[in-house]
């Protein structure tokens, strides 16, 4: 390489004649460092691509990141025959003309249809005849002619009014997940003249059927104000109902099931509070239920004339409350379901006469249900699902009195399903099972659990699928994190996976500390100082399949996005020797610099999450220990594709930017890393069934490559 190409963002041929393959011919862009510096608690860290961040500034951040988009494709090309194969086979899998499960609501049936070729939902109702049959179809918004010839189409808020004639909607067209609000009468299917820009997520109709709430968001995209607008108004002139000044806490908006009031819940991440307004008298100014208290979560539906209430208050792993509805001070708080030190209480849903916890019992999601007495509740009872490392999840339930609940089922193996369960009665009814077309047989695959050791002894779930005929010993593997904000990543379906386990993959989901897994105390002792345990457990995942016999270094691979990008960074530098390669998409790796900035958004709400290293010298040294970009070192790294968006307001694209230089500059190896940059995008990629499934091909295309069999 000549000397005039050392600093270039250009990709540059290789003068090595001998190599072989586009990883060979083609070197990757090095742009000229222009290092800053950072000073904190008595060091000096240098960051010498902080100016990629200012791409509306400099013209040279888009001909890096262009640059970057150009080396991946060359070093994807090899792939492209297994791309187009996998992604006609994850089409030929699925139904593209197919309907939803109808919900029905005031003598309405609502449901989305799907057509073949069509990239984006249609959304449809038909009204019920007295005699309980369905009209002639109405299309409600279809989203392929709302989306046109627009690269990015994303739907924020979709509220149909209490009395079935309009519908409030917003659209995104570019990613950055703020959104333009607009009102259709759905009589004449035609806009009113009422168009809010800037908009967030959420929404609630007032029973009047004229006005309407919605949400805003400040520059650092923190949903904090709750607005009332009547239709037929300026906007100008809408009405700021509530407002939340602590930048720790966003706020939401929505209507009780039951129709009695408007919700408005704020929260950050460990501290709730919840206000209410009379859905029929919106002018009302709201009235809070029950003041925040530092470190107290709680959650209310309403039901008859109180409010269930699912807290923290006392219960690390949450109890179950009930309250009047005009009497919801704490102090009148009256326990309905004790805590159980084993058992997580994660949702309920309150009808009329039933009662229905959702919870987490060893890792795996369950539901419980009881009837309401005179006394207050009856017991408890689990209703039993047909496989022991499965997922069961809440439904679309609109009505409250009913002995009826609809849930969603599925696991590895099983694809999704919507039943439904008579609480009465018990009787279940299987309203849809997702339809995989062509041969597929679940019978061909096996799903279980294997548990790891952590480096403090703590044993570490792990959910896992295979095709039955998968020869015996190592082969591929794909292990899948998170571990964070207590989600839990449930064992589910996916079509588009059995793309991998057809080629003789193994599929495993570690269940880290940081997720919510086990409970409350399994996130905890994943987060602030005990950050590092997250990445021990997914290390220990890793030597485990490797024990296991279920693959080897050379054949595993590691995934992970946003927060689970940080996942894949910390493990690879904790233990690249053990991964063949590693997914990143839309990583947070650059955390450090992210928690430094309070400017950027989500970077004080996340406070909480990850703690504030400009304030204490604890949290700056626990972090510096994991912070993927500034622990990146003279390591045989793997082959690595990463993924960022330019609009993307939640994970700043030139995390993965600077992420992928720095492993570039210090990597032992000579596995190429990519970086695969959406230009139009933000933090969920690219919109569009078919663009989704094209991303997820290559994705796909990459590991088969990396660590699949051999190809031809």
């Amino acid at each position: 390489m000549t000397e005039s190409h050392a600093n270039s963002s250009e990709p540059v041929a290789s003068d090595d004649s001998e190599a072989s393959g586009p990883s060979r011919t083609i070197q990757p862009p090095r742009p000229e460092p222009r290092p800053v510096e950072r000073t904190l608690f008595g060091e000096t860290v240098i960051d010498p691509h902080a100016w990629i961040r200012n791409v509306d500034d400099d013209p040279s951040v888009t001909e890096h990141l262009e640059a970057e988009n150009r080396y991946a494709e060359a070093l994807l090309e090899p792939t492209l025959a297994t791309q187009d194969a996998i992604f006609d086979e994850i089409k030929s899998r699925v139904k593209e003309t197919d309907l939803s499960v109808p919900v029905e609501k005031d003598g309405w049936r609502y449901y989305g249809r799907t057509e073949e070729g069509k990239s984006y939902g249609i959304h449809c109702r038909q009204k019920l005849g007295d005699d309980g049959e369905p009209g002639a179809e109405q299309i409600v918004f279809d989203e392929n002619v709302e989306a046109g010839d627009q690269e990015y189409f994303e739907i924020g808020v979709f509220d149909v009014s209490p009395n079935h004639g309009r519908l409030l909607y917003a659209v995104d067209n570019d990613g950055d997940e703020r959104f333009t609000l607009r009102v259709r009468d759905l009589a004449t299917n035609t806009d009113l003249g009422d168009v809010i820009d800037d908009v967030s997520y959420g929404s609630a109709w007032a029973l009047d059927n004229e006005s309407f709430f919605y949400m805003r968001a400040d520059e650092a995209h923190r949903a904090h104000q709750v607005w009332h607008h009547r239709i037929g108004s300026d906007s100008a002139d809408d009405r700021l109902v509530f407002e939340e000044p602590d930048e720790r806490f966003n706020c939401g908006v929505g209507l009780e099931r039951d129709d009695s009031f408007i919700q408005i819940g704020v929260s950050s991440s460990i501290t709730d509070e919840a206000w209410v307004i009379p859905a029929d008298a919106p002018e009302t100014e709201p009235r809070c239920l029950q003041p925040r208290r530092d470190g107290i979560e709680y959650g209310t539906a309403h039901r008859g004339d109180q409010f269930v209430v699912i807290t923290n208050d006392g219960a690390k792993n949450f109890r179950l409350m009930v309250t009047p509805d005009d009497a919801t001070t704490a102090d009148n708080w009256v326990e309905l379901v004790a805590e159980h030190p084993d058992v997580m209480i994660t949702g309920l849903e309150a009808f009329d006469e039933h009662l229905i916890v959702f919870e987490r019992f060893e890792g795996v999601s369950r539901m419980r249900h009881a009837t309401w007495t005179d006394a207050g509740l009856g017991e408890l009872s689990v209703i039993e699902m047909p496989e022991a490392v499965s997922t069961v999840s809440n439904g679309t339930n609109v009505e409250t009195n009913t002995s009826i609940l609809r849930f969603g089922y599925g696991s590895m193996v099983t694809p999704g399903s919507v039943m439904t369960i008579d609480l009465a009665t018990g009787e279940r009814t299987t309203l849809k099972q997702q339809e995989v077309l062509g041969d597929f047989d679940s019978d061909r695959y096996v799903t279980w659990r294997e548990w790891a050791t952590a480096p403090d002894g703590t044993r570490v779930p792990i959910s896992l699928v295979a095709a039955k005929d998968r020869p015996d010993g190592p082969g591929p593997a794909v292990l899948y994190g998170y571990g964070a904000y207590e989600i839990t990543i449930d064992p589910a379906f996916s079509v588009a996976r059995l793309s991998l386990l057809d080629r003789g993959f193994v599929f495993a989901i570690a269940h880290v500390r940081g997720g919510g897994a086990l409970g409350r105390d399994w996130y905890e002792n994943g987060k602030f100082e005990h950050k590092h345990n997250t990445f021990g457990d997914v290390v220990a995942v890793a030597e485990r399949l490797i024990e296991l016999g279920l693959t080897d270094p050379p054949h595993l691979a590691i995934r992970g996005g946003s927060a689970g990008g940080l996942l894949v960074g910390a493990a690879l530098n904790r233990a690249p020797e053990l991964f063949g390669a590693a997914v990143a998409e839309v990583p947070f790796v650059d955390v450090m610099n992210t928690m430094l900035d309070p400017t950027l958004p989500l970077t004080i709400p996340e406070y909480e999450e990850w703690g504030n290293p400009a304030e204490s010298q604890e949290v700056y040294e626990s972090m510096r220990a994991y912070a993927p970009i500034e622990n990146v070192g003279a390591k045989p790294y793997p082959t690595i594709l990463a993924t960022c968006g330019v609009n993307d307001p939640r994970v700043g694209f030139w995390e993965a930017a600077k992420w992928v230089l720095a492993l570039r500059e210090h990597t032992t190896s000579d596995e190429p890393i990519a970086l695969r940059v959406e230009m139009g995008a933000g933090h969920f990629g690219s919109s569009g069934r078919y663009a989704a499934w094209r991303d997820e091909a290559r994705v796909l295309a990459f590991l088969v490559h990396a660590v699949g069999p051999e190809m031809t």
